[in-house]
This record gives C-alpha cells, structure tokens and sequence, in this order.
C-alpha cells in the first residue's frame, strides 16, 4: 500500500475523532430547557369506592393535587362534605362534585335519593306485578289498572287503562342499588319516583284496582296514547276505546255487524191506469146536456 495513501487516511480518521468528541461534549454540556410548572389546585377526591346511600365520613374522602382546571362543583374542603349522603356512586380518585351528593342534613339512604319537589311511594307487587322480578332499582314502569268504574255501566265488565307512564324505579324491597347487569330481584315491595299528584292517584289506585307493572326501555321517554279497553270489547271482538254510557245510565247500543250479501232490489209496481170517467147525457126538448162522474174505485 502507498505510504502517502496511508498516512492522508490516518490523519482523516483522527480529525474525524476529534470533531465528533467535541461535538458530542457539546451536546452533553448543553443546559436542557426548564418545563413550565404545571398549575395545581387541592380539592377534595374520593379515598376509596363509595356507594349510593352512604354517608360520607373522613375516612372516605382527602385533599389531594389536580392539575389543570377544577371540575364543576368540586370542593376544597374536607369538612364542608362530611355528612352529606351520596345520590350517585362515586370511584376511587374521583372528584366529589356537589351533584352526586344530597343536599346538607338529608342524611343517607333512600330519602336522601328523592329529589326536591318528588316523592316515593311502595307499590305491593308479585312475580306478575313485579315483572318476574326485573323491576329493579334504575328501570322505567308503566302503571296499568284494572276495576270497574264507578259511575259506569256494568254491562261493559272490568275496564283498563294506563295510568302513570314512564316512572322511575327507586328501589326493590331494600335495595336501592343500582345493577348494570339488570339481574332479577324478587321481591314484595318497589319504590317508585313520581310527583305529589301522581302519588294521590297512586295510592287511590293500589286500593281500589288491580295494578300492573309494565316494564320498559329506560331510553324510551315517549308517551304513548292509549285508549284503554273493557272485557266486554275482548269477547266482541273489537278492540277500541269503551263506549262512554248516556246521561240516563243506559248503555250506548252496539253496532250491528255489516252482512257482506248484496240486498235484494226492490221493484216498484206499476201505476195504477186510470179510468175513463162516466157520461151521462140529459135531453130536455132540444138542449143536450152531459154530466161527467169520475170513478171513485169504491164499487171494486
């Protein structure tokens, strides 16, 4: 090999070294940017799972640091939730927002879960009632009864109708838990959620009727219209509204059933012919005089 060749490769590697260990302590002695300093705020986090009903306590909540912004509703107070009852279930790490918590001095369990201005009342129900048991704290009910009206007529038999629709289920017997699962709970007695108004007409109901659960999609908010039926218009055959009585009590008539034969046509008899009327003619001297008698039919 050329020495000359050698030597210009030698030189180029160690120029080649010496640049790239100069650059590299560069880079290392380079001083890094700082980061921002990410703002922080203490507020109050849930310390463990915490179930609908309970009543908060120290032990169950903690100050802790959250970055960025402060939810809606959060505290940073640790007193100022001690007591209160939890409406919704809240996790571990969670923010304790005033909207999962009842209001100050309602306490915990199911009154605690009843919203202002609403009420619960327990409906006695059966395997039937209750829906095989799938009436179960979180579900949606219709409220159908049955009985006979009062001031009706007893002709039409038992009626019924839908009376409350869309109503939220509280609990099961003493279960107010929610179960995403939906499993079936067979139990005696449910809560349901409704107004001052709709519990009047509840409790009248449950009294004098016969009360039936119908179970529904907890997504499905429509209200449907319904006319109701009676145990007469089952056994006739026609499925509409029942027939409001008169003012008198009778009750209204019943349609007659369309026959599907065309009807006979009639043929009109003929015009009776008319008779010619009788002459009679009167001769006095030399004057004719004739007399005209219509025919008055009477002889035939």
């Amino acid at each position: 090999m050329n020495k000359r060749f050698a030597g210009v490769l030698l030189f180029a590697f160690v120029v080649a070294s010496v640049a790239s260990l100069l650059l590299y302590r560069l880079l290392v002695n380079r001083p890094q940017p700082t980061k921002a300093a990410v703002a922080t705020t203490q507020i109050v986090l849930a310390a463990r799972d915490i179930e609908v009903g309970t009543v908060l306590k120290e032990d169950d909540v903690r100050l802790a640091d959250w970055p960025g912004q402060v939810p809606v509703g959060a505290s940073t107070k640790v007193q100022d939730l001690v007591g209160r009852g939890v409406t919704t279930a809240i996790y571990a790490k969670e923010p304790v927002i005033e909207s999962r918590l009842a209001q100050k001095g309602a306490g915990g369990g199911l009154a605690a879960m009843i919203p202002p201005g609403m009420r619960a009342v327990a409906v006695r129900v059966n395997e039937v009632v209750g829906v095989a048991g799938f009436v179960v704290p979180g579900m949606r009910v219709d409220v159908l009864i049955s009985g006979t009206r009062p001031t009706g007529s007893a002709v039409l038999g038992t009626l019924t109708r839908t009376l409350l629709q869309n109503l939220e289920v509280l609990s099961a017997g003493q279960d107010f838990k929610k179960d995403q699962e939906g499993k079936p709970v067979m139990v005696q007695v449910v809560n349901l959620l409704v107004t001052p108004e709709q519990a009047e007409q509840l409790s009248l109901a449950s009294s004098q009727t016969t009360i039936q659960l119908v179970l529904r999609n907890p997504l499905d908010r429509d209200v449907a219209k319904t006319p109701g039926t009676a145990l007469d218009y089952l056994f006739a055959g026609i499925g509409k509204r029942p027939v409001e009585p008169a003012s008198g009590g009778s009750p209204a008539p019943r349609p007659r059933p369309v026959s599907s034969q065309p009807r006979p046509v009639m043929q009109e008899a003929p015009a009776p012919k008319k008779e010619a009327p009788f002459v009679m003619e009167i001769v006095s001297g030399s004057k004719k005089v004739e007399h005209k008698f219509e025919s008055s039919g009477e002889g035939k």
